[in-house]
């Protein structure tokens, strides 16, 4: 007989935890399904009012996929509306940063294929990360 050739996760089974820069929820869902050896792949939770970190990746592309709500992101000067089930596929270079300005949690599937070869901070966050984008001014993120 042969060995099972898939793994299952549960949403009752999943183990959110939050990010360390932004405080966004989020739960590693490859990481929980045992692995994928070059994808990524993230539930990430945004409540209303928050933002994620401003990076980009080195060698990473991103498919951002909206679950529930209606998501929101930027990609270098362009601020998105991403419908739910609407699907943003971001090169490595780019800058990006997925936020919510809505008054509702939005849940957005990201997965990245080929992890990226570098763990230098500078690679991954050119300006300061925390920065949070212009539809959010007047508001303090991530909690204290």
């Amino acid at each position: 007989m042969s060995e099972k050739s898939f793994t299952m996760a549960r949403p009752e089974d999943l183990a959110w935890r939050e990010s360390n820069m932004m405080k966004i929820p989020n739960a590693d869902l490859l990481k929980q399904l045992g692995g994928a050896p070059p994808l990524t792949g993230r539930f990430w939770r945004m409540p209303p009012c928050s933002a994620n970190t401003w990076h980009k990746h080195v060698d990473q592309w991103e498919l951002y996929v909206v679950l529930e709500g209606t998501g929101r992101m930027r990609v270098g000067t362009e601020a998105l509306t991403v419908p739910r089930h609407g699907a943003v596929l971001v090169e490595p270079s780019a800058l990006r940063q997925v936020f919510n300005d809505g008054p509702d949690e939005v849940l957005w599937l990201i997965l990245g294929a080929p992890r990226d070869s570098s763990t230098e901070r500078s690679d991954f966050y050119p300006e300061e990360p925390t920065t949070l984008p212009g539809e959010l001014r007047g508001h303090a993120w991530p909690p204290k």
